[in-house]
């Protein structure tokens, strides 16, 4: 007798991955990295502890009989001021998402696994966006929250109900987000964690540093336009005479970034990997 040969039973196509799939895989390996945790404790050691620090000494040298320190005097910029400083190991952190996957040639894979590149980017946004404003909102918060109880008593303070304060507060996240989002496309672009740190540096501190300096014909264009500085008129409540409103000025960063994104999207797109 001969067994009966059994019926080949075709094997199941693989199914594609969807963008909540690639969000997933991009969120395990964002978490998984160790040098996540430590950048993200660095930003919320910076943004809160610096906070704290100059709200102490901006109110011990407040100086109630001084009209010019009465029409500046913005108590919510004060205590949320460490983000200045925070603000940029979270636009590292941005980039190194895309660069330590070119580093280690990882992104091989990621890119075989996710053909579809526009995918891949997006996803890497998402995660990428969501956990630089849960960060910034905590450190936002708790450096508002901190510096307030350290400015009570000598020197006036505000309270989240005020007109502008929880926005402005809040805003702290939002810039933070968009700041990270700006690193990520500047990692896509330059494939360097190096470079693209260099550039964020530059952008952030050092040429807007220097239109500080010009003319100021020059200069107040800069300083209104210049997306990091635009979009940091959301974090104040007191804006200057030469600044854009908190919400224009936000959307003229957000452009800066969407520009840069898209750029980076087409190089990830058309250059192999």
């Amino acid at each position: 007798m001969t067994a009966l040969a059994e019926p080949l039973i075709p094997a199941a196509a693989p199914r594609a991955a969807t963008f909540a799939d690639v969000v997933r895989s991009e969120w395990t390996k964002l978490r998984t990295v160790p040098s996540t945790m430590w950048t993200l404790l660095i930003a919320l050691t910076l943004g809160i502890g610096l906070s704290a620090l100059i709200s102490a000494l901006a109110s011990q040298a407040y100086d109630p009989t001084s009209k010019a320190v009465q029409s500046d005097w913005d108590p919510t910029a004060v205590s949320t001021s460490g983000g200045a400083l925070a603000q940029l190991a979270i636009a590292v952190l941005g980039t190194m998402v895309v660069t330590s996957e070119y580093a280690t040639r990882s992104i091989r894979t990621s890119l075989a696994a996710v053909p579809r590149r526009g995918r891949l980017l997006g996803a890497k946004a998402v995660v990428v966006a969501a956990v630089a404003l849960i960060v910034g909102e905590v450190m936002a918060f708790g450096g508002f929250l901190s510096g307030q109880a350290l400015i009570a008593g000598n020197a006036p303070t505000a309270a989240l109900g005020d007109p502008g304060v929880a926005r402005a507060v809040a805003g702290v996240g939002l810039y933070v987000a968009a700041i990270a989002l700006f690193g990520m496309a500047l990692g896509t672009l330059l494939r360097s964690t190096a470079g693209a740190i260099t550039t964020l540096v530059a952008v952030i501190y050092v040429l807007p540093g220097l239109a500080a300096i010009l003319p100021a014909g020059a200069r107040d264009p800069i300083e209104k336009y210049w997306p990091t500085q635009a979009g940091q008129q959301i974090t104040n409540v007191v804006q200057g005479t030469n600044a854009l409103s908190p919400w224009t000025g936000f959307a003229d960063m957000c452009l800066a970034v969407a520009l840069t994104s898209l750029v980076a999207y087409v190089s990830l797109a058309r250059r192999d990997a």
